[in-house]
């Protein structure tokens, strides 16, 4: 059986906003945030910081938790990123 790879992500503007997405190649959804590749919420609001990170191996698992996290005020996203990245940094320099 074929394993799959899917992430769900928060990515972070310098003045703070979110943005939450999903992706099953973490690695290259985020260069492209970064390098305003993809028109939209964060190509507009320069969120271009990976600041957390879930995987999962099911797609509707994805799915279903991207649209949780994006039911939360910004207090709860804030905790979730601080269990993981409690200094806010960048990890998409640890992704390779």
């Amino acid at each position: 059986m074929r394993s799959h790879n899917y992430y769900v992500y928060i990515m972070a503007s310098e003045s703070g906003t979110l943005y939450v997405g999903v992706t099953n190649n973490l690695e290259r959804r985020v260069y492209c945030h970064k390098n305003y590749l993809l028109e939209g919420f964060t190509y507009y609001y320069n969120c271009t910081k990976l600041v957390y990170y879930e995987h999962t191996g099911q797609i509707e698992a994805a799915i279903a938790r991207e649209k949780q996290l994006k039911t939360w005020n910004r207090a709860k996203k804030e905790w979730l990123i601080k269990q993981l990245n409690p200094r806010w940094e960048d990890l998409a320099k640890n992704l390779k």
